[in-house]
C-alpha cells in the first residue's frame, strides 16, 4: 500500500516544482518532503523525481504515477468527507479577478475539490469592481480581487506594484500620444494608469479594450501598445518600461472578501487554502 502522505507530498511537489514551496504549502519541513519522496521511490523501486540545481521535474515513471496519485488522494478526500466528522456540503460561489485566474488559481481549485468533494463550487471571473457589485446584490459568497490603496474592504493578502509593459518600449513611446491596452471600465488598473498619465499631463488613447487578459496580452505582444499589470503577473514576451520614462503607478492590494451572511465554514475552508498558497509567495 502506498502512503497517502507520501503521495500528497509527491503531487504538491509536481504542482510547485520546488521542495521548499511544497513544504510551505503542506505545513511541513522541507526535509520531510524529501523523505516522503525517497520513501515513495524506495517502495516502488523507481526514480520518480529528477533534481538538479535549477529545477525539479518528474521522470517518465513519475509522470506515469501522477494520475494514479491524484486519483487516490481524490478518493481518500471523498471518503473522508462522506464519513468524517466534518462533512462540508453545499454551494460556494467564488468570484475571482481576471488576472488572478491567469496566474495562480488552478492549484487552489485542485486542492479544494480534492479536500471538499461534496461542495459545489461555482466560479465567476470578471473585473474586480464587477465582482464587488455582484457580491453586494448577493450573487457571490467570496471574492478574490484587487482594491485601491486606502480602501479597507476585505482581508489583505498582499500588496504589489503595477508596472507598464510593452513588447518594444522604445516603439511604444515613440509617438506623442501613448497607446494604451486596457480592460474596460470599471477596471482598477485602467483607472490607475489613466489617472497617473493625467497627473503628468501626458496624452494617451485606448487602442485596445478587452475583458480577457489573454486578449490584452495578445494585443500587447503584437506591439499595439502599452499594458498595465501587477509586476508578478507580467505576461511573458513583454518588457517592463523603466520608471523614468512613464509616471510611477500606485500599488494595488489583493484581498479576500466574504459576503456577510454566507456559509462561514465554506468560505473559511476556501479562504484558508487561498491564504496558504498565495501569501507565502509574497512574504519578504
Amino acid at each position: 500500500m502506498l502512503n497517502l502522505h507520501h503521495l500528497n507530498s509527491f503531487v504538491m511537489l509536481q504542482q510547485t516544482g520546488s521542495f521548499t514551496e511544497a513544504a510551505a504549502r503542506l505545513g511541513i519541513g522541507q526535509s520531510t518532503v524529501t523523505q516522503h519522496i525517497q520513501r515513495l521511490e524506495k517502495s516502488l523501486g523507481r526514480q520518480l523525481v529528477f533534481r538538479d540545481t535549477h529545477q525539479v521535474k518528474l521522470t517518465a515513471e513519475g509522470e506515469a504515477l501522477l494520475g494514479y496519485a491524484r486519483g487516490m488522494l481524490d478518493m481518500n478526500g471523498k471518503v473522508a468527507s462522506l464519513f468524517g466528522e466534518s462533512r462540508l456540503r453545499g454551494r460556494l460561489r467564488l468570484g475571482v479577478s481576471e488576472d488572478v485566474v491567469a496566474s495562480r488559481l488552478t492549484s487552489i481549485l485542485e486542492d479544494f475539490i480534492r479536500l471538499y468533494p461534496l461542495v459545489d463550487l461555482e466560479l465567476t471571473v470578471a473585473l474586480s469592481a464587477v465582482l464587488y457589485q455582484m457580491q453586494d446584490i448577493g450573487d457571490l459568497d467570496l471574492v478574490l480581487a484587487k482594491r485601491h490603496i486606502g480602501e479597507t474592504n476585505g482581508r489583505l493578502l498582499y500588496r504589489e506594484p503595477l508596472v507598464w509593459l510593452a513588447r518594444d518600449p522604445d516603439l511604444a513611446l515613440r509617438g506623442d500620444v501613448l497607446p494604451l491596452i486596457a480592460f474596460p471600465p470599471p477596471s482598477i488598473t485602467r483607472r490607475v494608469a489613466q489617472e497617473a498619465l493625467d497627473r503628468e499631463k501626458m496624452a494617451w488613447r485606448i487602442v485596445c479594450t478587452c475583458g480577457s487578459l489573454s486578449g490584452l496580452t495578445a494585443a500587447a505582444r503584437a506591439g499595439m501598445g502599452v499594458l498595465v499589470q501587477p509586476r508578478s503577473m507580467a505576461p511573458t514576451g513583454l518588457k517592463e518600461i523603466p520608471g523614468d520614462r512613464l509616471p510611477v503607478l500606485e500599488d494595488v492590494e489583493f484581498v479576500l472578501v466574504p459576503r456577510r451572511g454566507a456559509d462561514a465554514a465554506l468560505t473559511e475552508a476556501l479562504s484558508s487554502l487561498i491564504v496558504a498558497q498565495i501569501a507565502p509567495q509574497h512574504q519578504a
